[in-house]
């Protein structure tokens, strides 16, 4: 199965480094025919500078990304991406091919300006619901949720909320146990949606 997550300039460290940590920390209980592919991809072929100036060269590209089963939105400075037609793009005909379509924090914003959500329950970073609401009134922004799922679209609150979530998708991927020994593995306490 093959994860992706879509990183770019300013992008929180932890929105995907959390999730990437999660899915190749499960991965080492599963046979090898099970495991998670695990792919960091970024726009173009370069090194990318996150938040605080973390330098990260991604596994593809857009160009050379691989066919996805999952896909991963980070959240971060996103309102340059917002405006990149070609990201806009690639973001939708993903979510079109995967099986589930996700986002940390204010990647959120990123589905929406995408066309990706439109009418559904979601969540973003609790300093950011407000704004969601406004600028896109037709979606129902949840707060005080670590993740909001609809249908095949799941949304998570910020940073540590994405390592939650990443969580509850393998427990819907593969299993629940998978996943808590996976939290323990980690040393992290899972906080379950109630």
């Amino acid at each position: 199965m093959n994860i992706g997550i879509y990183i770019y300039e300013d992008a929180e460290v932890l929105d995907f480094s959390g999730p990437f940590e999660v899915f190749s920390t499960a991965s080492r209980f599963l046979k090898k025919k099970e495991k998670f592919n695990v792919y960091l991809i970024s726009e173009e072929n370069k090194i990318t500078k996150a938040r605080g100036g973390y330098q990260v060269l991604a596994n593809h590209s857009f160009a050379d990304c691989p066919n996805l089963d999952v896909l991963i939105v980070s959240g971060g400075v996103h309102t340059r991406e917002m405006k990149k037609e070609n990201v806009q793009k690639w973001i939708k005909e993903q979510s079109k091919k995967v099986h589930l379509t996700t986002s940390v924090c204010t990647g959120a914003f990123l589905l929406a300006s995408s066309k990706v959500i439109k009418k559904q329950n979601v969540t973003t970073y609790w300093e950011d619901c407000e704004d969601l609401q406004e600028e896109f009134p037709k979606l129902n922004v949840i707060e005080n949720k670590r993740w909001v799922e609809d249908d095949s679209i799941i949304t998570s609150g910020g940073i540590s909320a994405g390592i939650d979530m990443s969580l509850y998708l393998v427990s819907k991927l593969h299993s629940k146990d998978l996943a808590i020994k996976t939290a323990n593995q980690m040393e992290f306490d899972w906080t379950v949606n109630k």
